[in-house]
């Protein structure tokens, strides 16, 4: 089946099987591999994607589901070159180990910041409950959402809800060049 998608804003076109999920077609086809495989059960979040505004699990979403729809991966979290709110505030509060996790921590996160303006700290626990990390624990996780959504609030972004890239623009300063940091 032909499918017709845009994917972190660039207009996509192609051939999928119609068993082919998102995240297959997102590594596969597009070479996008910022989202992981973990469980492929849905209940781990390492495939975790946003399709128009919704974060979905990219290993229980068909990619025939995304015709018609926007698609934002890891890499489409920052494109200017340098790191989004979220992804220093992670490098800052050392919330990544191993960053198996990462990509889908930072697009929940993202997601969380689009719906909630000041979210307490259990209601981003609760949040991020569906994404697990073997490593780091959750502390660092929390702590690092709080400065991202403290930083988006400073620059007068959280106030924007037309534009996630607003809410998560490059920190200027103290970045790290994202060649710098492997997700």
């Amino acid at each position: 089946m032909r499918i017709q998608l845009e994917v972190n804003g660039q207009r996509i076109e192609r051939e999928v099987l119609v068993r082919q999920h998102l995240v297959d077609f997102l590594r596969e086809e597009l070479g996008l591999t910022g989202s992981h495989l973990g469980c492929e059960h849905g209940v781990c979040g390492a495939c975790s994607v946003i399709v128009d505004g919704e974060l979905v699990r990219g290993c229980l979403t068909l990619a025939v589901q995304a015709q018609g729809k926007a698609v934002e991966t890891i890499e489409g979290l920052s494109d200017s070159g340098q790191l989004a709110i979220l992804q220093q505030a992670f490098l800052e509060h050392n919330a990544m180990q191993c960053g198996f996790c990462t990509p889908g921590m930072l697009l929940t996160a993202r997601a969380l910041m689009q719906e909630l303006l000041e979210p307490s700290r259990e209601v981003i626990r609760e949040y991020m409950s569906g994404n697990y990390c073997r490593c780091t624990g959750y502390q660092a996780i929390v702590d690092a959402i709080e400065t991202a959504i403290r930083r988006s609030k400073a620059l007068g972004a959280a106030n924007s809800l037309g534009g996630a890239k607003e809410s998560l623009a490059p920190s200027t300063s103290g970045t790290v060049s994202a060649s710098e940091v492997s997700l």
